[in-house]
């Protein structure tokens, strides 16, 4: 399934839940309705993955989690917060660039449209990084 088609799948999926619970509720909510809805449309996914971090020599396994992870392509961050501040689209890139995931989706419950609270975005450096990774692994 292409990135396009996923994340239009899941952007479906996301605006069900919201049309049929409303705004303002946890986000554990959301969570386990979307997660519900990724079973009965047989969507692999992963919920609150752990991600693991590095800082120089030391591995930071300290609690970063991933809401949910999706066919291992499409990382979806949930949040229902009044509005987005710019932090969460950043967050939303680290954890990207930790998973080495290109695309990620941030979702905001707490609208009344929900496509006034989508946030899709694209880690630019993704194919960069993964072009010198391939590269090297091909020269060993």
């Amino acid at each position: 399934m292409k990135h396009e088609e996923l994340t239009a799948r899941i952007i479906g999926i996301c605006i069900k839940v919201h049309e049929i619970l409303g705004p303002g509720l946890l986000e554990s909510v959301y969570e386990e309705a979307i997660c519900y809805e990724l079973d009965k449309a047989r969507i692999f996914y992963k919920r609150q993955q752990g991600i693991k971090a590095n800082y120089g020599e030391v591995k930071l396994d300290i609690g970063f989690k991933a809401d949910i992870i999706i066919e291992n392509t499409v990382i979806l961050e949930l949040i229902s917060v009044e509005s987005i501040a710019p932090v969460h689209p950043k967050t939303l890139l680290t954890y990207m660039r930790l998973t080495n995931l290109e695309i990620g989706l941030l979702i905001n419950f707490n609208v009344v449209l929900l496509k006034n609270g989508i946030t899709r975005l694209v880690d630019d450096e993704w194919q960069k990084r993964n072009r010198k990774n391939n590269e090297r692994e091909s020269t060993n």
